[in-house]
């Protein structure tokens, strides 16, 4: 019988939100997030305060323990926020591609049955089409400010208690995301509050993170691989996570250089561009301590030529699925 070197993990039965966000006021004025295009920076205790806050705006507004509330953002410094926020007033959460048709936004609202989303100015025109296709949607709330929505900006002023909402980490879902797998229409996974806590603490050994290091999240949040490697986990350690919207290698690598980045969780494509693209000698990415590829089998030379080029340990790559929380796997 195989056994791994590591040691047994229990069962981690906490609300996801004190899972992560547990260690916040440990890690006060450490910076958690960092908009990497415009420098806003939020500390541990401004995440801890503000999503807080949020959660007691969306408890007054009537979230209630059952609802669903779709994220639809790209990345952002209040993706996080909304998600924590959302958890903590006893939501669920099912996130949503940003470059989804209304059409298709609206076949997840229905099937998830989600009574609010919060969005992003930008996107909202879609947001609105998709809730009046589905219908049931009781508002649309902004991560940013438009008129006629209200804003979590808006909500971080909110003077409600605290919702105390009696979860049971086992049972109850905290995430929604939705996965296609290989074949067929996408389809809600149902990710309970310890699934998702349990496999950040199984994770830990082989994605380590401590505050001081420094993560550059371009993937995307709302699929499982971002939320977990670029988001929860990061936080949940005291690290820094430096946030892009989308990927674009001239940003990508500035960011690198310019915010002192100690470790990439990337997909095949991106190693690939480290490896090989003539753009990669004109930054400085000597921060880097580590790089771990996943989304997609990595080939072994392409991987040795990454490590090789930036002088670094082997590319590490990761397995999962949404079905598994979703992290199995990490090797070397």
């Amino acid at each position: 019988m195989f056994r791994s070197e590591y040691a047994d993990v229990p069962p981690v039965d906490l609300p996801i939100h004190d899972a992560v966000l547990g260690g916040a006021a440990a890690f006060g004025s450490t910076p958690a997030l960092i908009d990497g295009t415009d420098g806003t920076t939020l500390t541990y205790e401004q995440v801890d305060r503000f999503h807080r806050r949020v959660a007691a705006a969306l408890a007054e507004t009537g979230v209630r323990k059952g609802d669903v509330l779709a994220l639809h953002s790209p990345n952002t410094v209040a993706f996080p926020l909304a998600f924590y926020a959302a958890t903590r007033a006893g939501a669920s959460v099912t996130t949503v591609h940003p470059l989804a048709t209304a059409e298709e936004f609206a076949k997840q609202l229905k099937d998830s049955a989600a009574r609010w989303i919060v969005t992003v100015s930008p996107l909202l025109s879609t947001a609105r089409r998709a809730a009046e296709l589905a219908g049931g949607v009781e508002e649309i709330l902004v991560c940013d400010s438009a008129p006629g929505h209200r804003s979590l900006v808006d909500m971080l002023s909110s003077t409600a208690p605290e919702p105390s909402v009696a979860i049971d980490p086992a049972e109850d879902v905290a995430a929604l995301p939705y996965s296609s797998g290989t074949t067929g229409t996408p389809k809600g996974v149902m990710l309970t509050h310890r699934q998702i806590a349990t496999n950040l603490a199984q994770l830990e050994p082989s994605m380590p993170s401590a505050p001081g290091d420094r993560v550059l999240a371009v993937l995307p949040f709302f699929h499982i691989y971002g939320l977990t490697a670029l988001m929860n986990a990061p936080l949940r350690l005291g690290a820094t996570v430096v946030v892009l919207p989308r990927f674009d290698l001239e940003q990508f690598l500035a960011a690198i250089q310019n915010h002192r980045i100690t470790s990439l969780y990337v997909a095949p494509p991106i190693v690939l561009a480290l490896a090989k693209h003539p753009l990669v000698a004109d930054y400085d990415l000597s921060s880097l301590k580590y790089i771990v590829s996943a989304a997609a089998p990595l080939d072994a030379r392409l991987a040795a030529a990454c490590s090789q080029r930036l002088g670094l340990p082997p590319v590490g790559q990761a397995y999962g699925m949404t079905e598994l929380s979703p992290g199995t796997h990490v090797v070397p």
